[in-house]
């Protein structure tokens, strides 16, 4: 085991109730022959019981509320009435019997099975069938929410931790980023504690390669679909090379497609109808070009010289999907970047923020003209600058979406 997992291990269980038995409290009972003035003193020395078992030998055939019986023995001449009759007279005939080997969660289901009267007057506990105890239903209910948040303790600890390995998986291409763009930045922002969003930079004598891609879903979902996507990518990097980012969207979405049995007429209907939303990118240094291939995902640039952004869409095509053809030829777009131009790509978690005066989406425009304003400034002044006016535009609103984005000057 690798130093860092085992940083990292799931509690064990802890020493709460896990069965029946746990929960079964050693209290008196009594035998269906005794009398109910018994039954009155066994109440009123017994202040803490909220219900007493009725027994045949060492089984239990029934059991006594105390508040119902105390309110039936207070009426008038009740105790002259019944006080020496069997104290089967107030006795429940059919309360939820139990195993103490019953598990837990099994308990919770059988009491909601029985309905209100297991959680008020509690439910009897027996060992190979002879008399054991009285569980609480109140205490059944402290129990059950104790493990739902050691449940979700462990969860939260597993996901935490699965950020750490996607975190892990992006460093290498933001740590390359930061050696080859000496004016850049990279925003990768998950809702959740992981998300559905990821990039992939590699650089390369004659240029770099550059990938921002937004897969199905976000959370825990979203993650596995990265992992895949991401290491599609790496394979199809390996097998074409960098330099056409329309054969590696082809490539990528061939491969996401056979992994999730989207392919026509490979056996069952597909289970599975996800994909990505991906701009792939080459710069060639030499040419100061850009070879831009986006499916659904489109490439903004700002030339030194030029009042505007322009804006390349991406083929309408998403990657992977029931619907996307498998033999789709994304369309490749070359792009001239003058040095110091501007180059732009972002998911839709950054544009379809909504917010504002009028709960709206923060928008392409708004985005755009943001970073025009600002165009002067070194790209980290632009990223702060365009984090700050989206947090101001959110406001009390909640995050919707993952949000990622690359800004650099070429």
């Amino acid at each position: 085991m690798q130093p860092a997992l085992a940083q990292f291990r799931h509690p064990g269980h802890s020493a709460g109730p896990r069965s029946a038995g746990d929960l079964a409290q050693e209290v008196p009972a009594i035998d269906a022959t005794d009398t109910n003035s018994l039954v009155m003193e066994i109440f009123y020395s017994r202040r803490d019981m909220v219900s007493l078992a009725v027994v045949e030998g060492d089984r239990p055939i029934g059991l006594i509320n105390r508040d119902i019986f105390l309110s039936q023995m207070s009426k008038p001449f009740h105790r002259e009435l019944y006080d020496k009759k069997s104290c089967i007279a107030f006795m429940d005939k059919e309360p939820l019997i139990v195993d103490a080997g019953m598990s837990i969660e099994a308990l919770t289901f059988k009491t909601v099975e029985v309905g209100e009267k297991a959680l008020v007057d509690g439910f009897i506990v027996t060992r190979e069938g002879r008399f054991a105890g009285v569980g609480n239903g109140l205490r059944l209910l402290g129990t059950v929410a104790e493990m739902q948040a050691e449940k979700n303790h462990q969860i939260m600890q597993s996901i935490e931790y699965a950020s750490v390995i996607q975190q892990a998986m992006l460093r290498a291409s933001r740590d390359t980023l930061s050696t080859m763009l000496s004016d850049a930045a990279l925003v990768w922002e998950p809702r959740d504690v992981v998300g559905g969003d990821f990039y992939h930079f590699a650089a390369f004598a004659d240029g770099w390669f550059g990938a921002v891609a937004d897969c199905t879903g976000h959370g825990v979902p979203g993650a596995f679909m990265t992992l895949l996507a991401s290491a599609s990518l790496s394979q199809a990097l390996e097998q074409i090379g960098p330099r056409d980012p329309s054969a590696l969207l082809a490539a990528v979405n061939r491969n996401v497609k056979g992994l999730l049995g989207q392919i026509n007429g490979a056996g069952n209907a597909p289970q599975s109808n996800d994909g990505l939303d991906a701009a792939f990118f080459w710069f060639n240094a030499e040419r100061q070009q850009l070879v831009f291939a986006g499916a659904r995902v489109a490439l903004h640039v700002l030339r030194p010289d030029a009042e505007g952004f322009e804006s390349v869409a991406g083929d309408r095509m998403g990657v992977g999907y029931v619907d996307s053809l498998a033999d789709h030829a994304w369309t490749a777009h070359t792009v001239e970047v003058p040095r110091g131009s501007l180059m732009f790509v972002s998911t839709d978690g950054l544009t379809d923020q909504p917010g504002g005066p009028r709960k709206i989406a923060f928008g392409k425009r708004r985005v755009l003209e943001l970073i025009l304003s600002h165009r002067d400034k070194a790209v980290p002044g632009i990223r702060e600058n365009l984090l700050h006016a989206l947090g101001e535009w959110q406001g009390a609103q909640s995050r919707r979406d993952d949000v990622t984005f690359f800004l650099t000057r070429v």
